[in-house]
């Protein structure tokens, strides 16, 4: 059936542009699903009677803290060490430690029932396969949601990182317009939710904070601690002593703006370097087999005929 090899060079060339579609559209998708959570949201905001967040069930919202009790540590410390990293990845609710606990117990008993326990009980995997693939998934259920936990903290924290010359530039013309600092915090909690929702919640926290009656310099060390910037320690730092010594909150606040906008201006400039050498591995992998097909394909074919003679 593949004794020809005109047929044999056209079904390898089908599999590898089928392949390389597969793999562009899996990547479009996961690109643009930011995009649509967006759209969604706002069309959301956009009905009165339409519900903003879908709520979870109510068994599984229930049931996963009480699981997460059977294995919550009993140190202190280790407690807070644990809702500090779930902070730092924007999980502040009272259960967030209980659920994420209850998550990582729940994958460490279905992994290797779901993909170990029953292959083997249906005779799909030997013994030994079986006791492998059940530590290979005891250790993903594991260290599965720790990773994921640290990959959500980076990603957070870059998000802020990105976010937060903005917010200053924002703030330092509210100050410069005369606006008290509260005041000024006040206004930009009222306009960074449209653009940076995750950095408008933390604003919104230290605006609080505020109005319980903390410094500013206070607040903002704070929020330094439950995100890990260090740029936030220095802003706050330098709040600390304009309170002490009295001197300009607003040209400390503009130079580190201006200081953050370079620093995110020359990130971007790292990224567009590094994109020259990253986009040389698809083009290896993906591009090049194609043309190679593509244009050696037939002489290849005419060269097997020649010697098959």
């Amino acid at each position: 059936m593949f004794s020809d090899p005109a047929l044999v060079s056209m079904l390898v060339f089908l599999l590898v542009f089928g392949a390389v579609l597969g793999i562009s559209v899996l990547v479009f998708v996961w690109l643009f699903t930011d995009r649509r959570r967006t759209v969604a949201r706002l069309r959301a905001l956009s009905d009165d009677n339409a519900p903003v967040e879908q709520e979870k069930p109510a068994k599984i919202a229930a049931a996963l803290p009480k699981a997460g009790n059977l294995i919550m540590p009993t140190k202190a410390s280790q407690v807070s060490f644990w809702r500090q990293r779930l902070a730092q990845a924007g999980y502040y609710g009272p259960h967030a430690l209980a659920i994420f606990l209850g998550v990582k117990l729940v994958l460490l008993l279905v992994l290797p029932l779901a993909g170990v326990l029953v292959p083997w009980t249906l005779g799909w995997l030997s013994p030994n396969q079986a006791m492998i693939g059940g530590m290979v998934a005891t250790a993903l259920g594991f260290f599965g949601p720790n990773y994921w936990l640290d990959w959500q903290g980076a990603q957070r924290l870059r998000r802020l990182r990105c976010a937060l010359p903005d917010a200053m530039d924002m703030l330092v013309l509210c100050l410069e317009g005369g606006a008290s600092l509260p005041a000024a915090l006040q206004r930009v909690n009222d306009e960074l939710p449209f653009v940076h929702p995750e950095l408008a919640g933390e604003m919104n926290i230290v605006q609080r904070e505020l109005d319980m009656g903390a410094s500013p310099g206070e607040a903002f060390q704070r929020f330094a601690e439950r995100t890990r910037l260090d740029d936030l320690r220095e802003l706050a730092f330098v709040l600390l002593q304009s309170e002490k010594y009295g001197a300009s909150v607003a040209k400390s606040i503009r130079l580190h703006a201006d200081t953050w906008r370079l620093e995110r201006q020359q990130r971007a400039e790292e990224q567009a370097q590094k994109a020259s050498v990253k986009i040389l591995f698809p083009m290896l992998l993906c591009i090049f087999p194609t043309i190679f097909l593509v244009t050696l394909g037939p002489a290849a074919v005419h060269l097997a005929r020649l010697f098959s003679r």
